[in-house]
């Protein structure tokens, strides 16, 4: 997917290659919980952790046998700076479509998100969803102001935040 004709982001669909560079990024630019599934041990981008990014990604994302979403990374020009999931959930006769986006801090603020935000609520329509949903973490202020200016309505709860936006 491309960015408008005067932006420079774009989603590209992630691959074995990008994946590994992907890694990079996130040890450089992310806490490990904004980007992994939390595990135990200690903190940080330890080798348990690096290693596990990377068989996450391939399982959910890249291995025909075992994918059940779609993913990208996220780039600026020829730099990648995050990456951006789609998962859908079929819950009865409705399909959510459950998205994960980061971005690495040093890129922040420059209205990435929200552009992917926006695109990958334009693919789960295309794609049939009935609901986008996100969830981030109740310090991720960014995160929640960001849903509600794309028209989610965001719901705190014990533990997290839980965003949804009928499509």
């Amino acid at each position: 997917m491309s960015g408008t004709p005067d932006s420079e982001i774009v989603l590209t669909p992630l691959d074995e290659e990008a994946l590994v560079r992907l890694l990079d990024v996130a040890v450089e630019g992310a806490d490990p919980l904004e980007v992994l599934p939390p595990m135990d041990g200690p903190p940080g981008w330890t080798p348990e952790r690096r290693e596990a990014f990377l068989v996450f990604h391939r399982r959910v994302s890249l291995d025909p046998e075992t994918a059940t979403t779609t993913a990208w990374t996220i780039q600026v020009g020829s730099t990648i700076v995050g990456g951006a999931r789609l998962h859908p959930v079929h819950r009865g006769k409705s399909v959510e479509i459950e998205a994960q986006v980061w971005v690495a801090r040093w890129a922040r603020g420059r209205g990435i998100g929200k552009w992917v935000t926006e695109t990958l609520i334009d693919a789960a329509r295309e794609g049939g969803g009935g609901r986008y949903v996100a969830s981030t973490t109740t310090d991720n202020k960014a995160a929640q102001r960001l849903m509600k200016s794309v028209g989610a309505n965001v719901d705190l709860h014990d533990g997290g935040v839980d965003s949804h936006l009928e499509i």
